[in-house]
C-alpha cells in the first residue's frame, strides 16, 4: 500500500532539507578548519578583492558593502571562535543527518533538540547583531525542525523494523 501524496511530499522535503543541512555541515566544518590557517588580514584581503569589481560598478551594493564591513571587524580571537564554532556546528550536524538518512529513530527527537538549540543561539546573536542571515538561516532551521517532526511522526506509526 502507497502512502498518500501528501505524506510523500513531506518526505521528499524532508530528504531535500536534511540533505541541504548535512552540505551545510560539510561546508560549516570546511571554513570552520580553513579559518585556523587563514588569518583576518589575508580573509580581509579576499573579501576586498572578491568585492571589487561589484563596488567599482556599483558603489552602494548592499551585500558587497555588508561583506566588507563585516571583514572589517574580523580579529584573531573572533576568527578563532568562528573556527571553534563552525567545526562543532557543522560536526553536529554531519553527524545528526547521517543518523537521520539512516533512519535511525533516535535521531529525529535528538536532531530536533540540537536544531533548536541552534535556532535559539541564531535568534539571540540576531538580538545583537541585527545580522539578516541569521533570520534567512532561523527560517529554514525551522522548517527543517517542522519537517523531521513530521517525518518522526510518521516513522513512529509504521512498525519497527528489526
Amino acid at each position: 500500500m502507497r502512502p498518500p501524496p501528501a505524506s510523500r511530499i513531506v518526505h521528499l522535503l524532508f530528504d531535500v532539507g536534511v540533505i541541504t543541512k548535512g552540505v551545510d555541515g560539510a561546508l560549516e566544518m570546511i571554513g570552520g578548519a580553513l579559518l585556523f590557517f587563514v588569518s583576518p588580514e589575508q580573509l580581509r584581503h579576499v573579501v576586498r578583492i572578491l568585492t571589487l569589481h561589484e563596488l567599482t560598478e556599483d558603489p552602494h551594493d548592499i551585500v558587497a558593502n555588508y561583506l566588507l564591513h563585516t571583514s572589517q571587524r574580523l580579529s584573531p580571537s573572533v576568527t578563532t571562535f568562528g573556527a571553534i564554532y563552525l567545526l562543532w556546528h557543522g560536526a553536529v550536524k554531519v553527524g545528526l543527518v547521517a543518523a537521520l538518512l539512516l533512519g535511525q529513530r533516535w535521531a529525529y527527537p535528538a536532531a530536533i533538540v540540537a536544531f533548536l538549540a541552534f535556532l535559539v543561539y541564531q535568534i539571540s546573536r540576531y538580538a545583537h547583531t541585527h545580522a539578516p542571515e541569521l533570520l534567512v538561516l532561523s527560517v529554514l532551521d525551522v522548517l527543517v525542525i517542522l519537517l523531521t517532526w513530521l517525518e518522526y511522526r510518521r516513522l513512529r506509526a509504521r512498525p519497527a523494523v528489526s
